[in-house]
């Protein structure tokens, strides 16, 4: 009974200083991503203000806004993946709520087209495993190559990051960035591609969702 109280103490005991080194080793992480963070905006925010831009009135400082945008850009899931992928956009109109829609619709372009390129990348590594023919593989990629617009009208609500104004004669430019869960994406992504690659090959299910085992 003794022995195996002192194996289940010592087993205890264990536990809690691995615990203890995974809290130690995620804090000394983070106080690491946000030393970078104030870094990278700090040095951006300079550039920025010197070039005319500002924000509106009851805004987070240009500073602050860059050091969440850093740490969102720089922030990474248990397996080391980004965990969000973060996009920029710009704008120029008459208008500052004309210009923001223009950066806003933008960015999410942008957005829509890194998540795209992310699955493209993925699916071709797929194609041998779901060991596709070459006619197959052919549609495959045709399809996996054209989804970005469809992408796009997918995303759902987006982190915004930084939103920025500056004077340009008549004009006002917004310049914005924002930010969307990498998990969210890929879900999106996988909703998008498996309607169109049934709508638009003649895939077997089994070849489908080999495919689709990313």
């Amino acid at each position: 009974m003794k022995k195996i109280t002192l194996t289940f103490l010592i087993a205890l005991f264990t536990m809690s200083v691995g615990n203890f080194a995974q809290a130690q080793s995620n804090k000394d992480l983070v106080k690491s991503l946000k030393s970078k963070a104030i870094k990278s905006a700090r040095k951006e925010a300079k550039k920025m203000k010197k070039d005319g831009y500002y924000v509106s009135p009851g805004s987070l400082p240009i500073d602050k806004q860059l050091e969440n945008a850093w740490i969102k850009s720089l922030e990474t899931d248990e397996q080391g993946y980004p965990k969000y992928i973060v996009a920029t956009g710009n704008g120029v109109a008459e208008t500052q709520s004309a210009a923001k829609l223009q950066a806003n619709e933008l960015a999410k372009f942008e957005l829509a087209g890194t998540i795209s390129t992310q699955v493209a990348s993925l699916i071709e590594g797929n194609v041998a495993n779901a060991q596709l023919n070459a006619e197959e593989a052919s549609s495959v990629t045709e399809v996996s190559g054209a989804i970005k617009n469809i992408i796009a009208q997918e995303i759902g609500r987006v982190i915004p990051l930084v939103e920025t104004y500056r004077k340009i004669g008549k004009n006002v430019e917004v310049n914005i960035r924002i930010a969307y869960s990498s998990e969210m994406a890929e879900q999106a992504a996988k909703k998008v591609l498996r309607k169109q690659l049934k709508e638009k090959t003649a895939l077997q299910h089994e070849k489908l969702e080999k495919l689709m085992d990313f």
